[in-house]
């Protein structure tokens, strides 16, 4: 699958959750909240597919070919069903927590559900990671070395600004972007190390 075709699909996921958020405001009467979350999951693919659309054609081509490859045809097979679930078990989470369970461990559980999809495309990235050709595992292998520290050294500053009373971020809302934020820096770092060795 190519990255322009990832672009569509990340432009119809996004119009589609854009269309559920606009008929559960005017058509369902959902809550405020879950209408925000779906606009917000809209939202988020629409600024996904425009970053893919603005990437160079270079990076296109390369991604494309290593797609093509059997360790990244079996990669993408195995992501697909580990982002519906874990679309599906983020909704399910937020709204089971947001109800009120009153069992502490059952409500742990179900707070860490969106965590175990992630678990999973770990297990899937670290495979795909030991069926690539050396050069490319090294370029993977920098990458998250440089996201890593980044964010580590990101967290690490504003821990200690949240100490000196500099900043006052919410603790909840900073842990849950690490991730993202590991990705975004992993995917900027593996563009910047395949356009140097390649």
């Amino acid at each position: 699958m190519t990255l322009r075709r990832w672009t569509w699909i990340f432009v119809v996921i996004a119009l589609g959750c854009l269309a559920l958020a606009a008929a559960g405001r005017w058509l369902l009467a959902w809550p405020d909240a879950v209408v925000g979350m779906w606009t917000g999951i809209g939202a988020g693919y629409l600024l996904g597919a425009a970053l893919l659309a603005l990437v160079p054609r270079w990076w296109c081509q390369h991604c494309d070919e290593m797609y093509a490859q059997p360790a990244g045809r079996r990669y993408l097979r195995a992501l697909w069903p580990i982002m519906v679930g874990y679309s599906l078990t983020l909704f399910l989470s937020v709204w089971l927590v947001k109800r009120g369970i009153d069992s502490l461990p059952l409500r742990a559980l179900v707070a860490v559900l969106p965590a175990l999809m992630i678990a999973l495309l770990m297990r899937a990235a670290l495979r795909y990671l030991r069926e690539i050709d050396e050069l490319q595992r090294r370029i993977e292998t920098e990458a998250i070395g440089i996201a890593s520290l980044l964010v580590s050294l990101l967290y690490f500053a504003g821990g200690l600004l949240q100490k000196a009373r500099v900043i006052d971020l919410d603790a909840a809302a900073a842990m849950i972007w690490v991730f993202p934020l590991l990705c975004l820096i992993y995917g900027i770092a593996k563009m910047a190390l395949t356009r140097r060795y390649l």
